[in-house]
C-alpha cells in the first residue's frame, strides 16, 4: 500500500469511528413532519421519491394534491396502475390560482383536500402521508396555519410521517417541523424559455 492510501485508510478508519460512535446513541423513531421548501424545483419529487420507497418496503401510504390537481402526472398514472393497494391517491386541487381565477372555488378545494388529509391521517393503517403543494394554500390562507399546526401536533399518530410541500413554507409549520429542507434556485430552464418537460416537470 502507498503512503497516500495509508493516509487515507487511517482517514477513513477515524471516521468510520466518530460516525459509529455517533450512530450508536441514534436509537429513537417518531412520525416525522418534513417541510420542503423554496423557490427551488425537487419539492413535490422528493416527496414522490419518499412515498416510492414506502411502497418498496409495504408501507401504507397516500397523497394528496392541493394545486395540481388538473394535471395527469407521471407520479399519478405510476402510482395508480401499479400500487393501489398501497397507495391512495387523491387530486383535490384544480389547477395553479392564477389558472382557476375563483378564489372561492380555490378555498373550497383546498378545505376539501384538507379534510381528505386529516382522515388520512389519522388512520392508523397509513404509515406516511404525503401533501403536494399544501404549502401554496397556506400561502393565499386558504387554510387556516393555526388550524392545520394544531392537528399536526395533537391528532398526527406518532409514529405516522407527514410531508409538506410548496413554495414560502409559513413560519409556524417550519418551528414544528422536524425536517425542512429549503431548495435554492440556483437556474431554471424557465427562465431561459423552456417550458415544463414530461419527466422532469411531470
Amino acid at each position: 500500500m502507498s503512503a497516500d492510501s495509508e493516509r487515507h485508510a487511517m482517514k477513513m478508519a477515524k471516521k468510520k469511528a466518530a460516525r459509529d460512535k455517533i450512530m450508536a446513541k441514534k436509537e429513537g423513531e417518531k412520525g416525522l413532519i418534513i417541510v420542503h421548501t423554496g423557490a427551488g424545483k425537487g419539492k413535490s419529487s422528493s416527496g414522490f421519491g419518499m412515498i416510492l420507497r414506502c411502497i418498496a418496503h409495504e408501507m401504507p401510504c397516500a397523497v394528496v394534491q392541493f394545486i395540481k390537481g388538473a394535471w395527469q402526472t407521471g407520479e399519478r398514472s405510476l402510482i395508480e396502475k401499479n400500487f393501489p393497494d398501497l397507495c391512495q391517491f387523491y387530486a383535490m386541487g384544480e389547477g395553479f390560482t392564477w389558472e382557476t381565477q375563483d378564489k372561492e372555488r380555490d378555498i373550497a378545494a383546498a378545505k376539501k383536500g384538507w379534510e381528505k388529509a386529516k382522515e388520512l391521517i389519522r388512520d392508523p393503517e397509513i404509515n406516511f402521508v404525503f401533501l403536494d403543494e399544501i404549502n401554496i394554500a397556506l400561502r393565499y390562507d386558504y387554510l387556516d396555519i393555526a388550524e392545520v399546526v394544531e392537528f399536526l401536533k395533537t391528532e398526527k399518530p406518532d409514529m405516522t410521517h407527514v410531508c409538506l410541500t410548496g413554495r414560502n413554507a409559513k413560519e409556524e409549520l417550519i418551528e414544528i417541523a422536524d425536517l425542512v429542507t429549503e431548495m435554492t434556485l440556483v437556474k431554471h430552464p424557465f427562465r431561459s424559455g423552456i417550458k415544463g418537460q414530461k419527466g422532469v416537470e411531470f
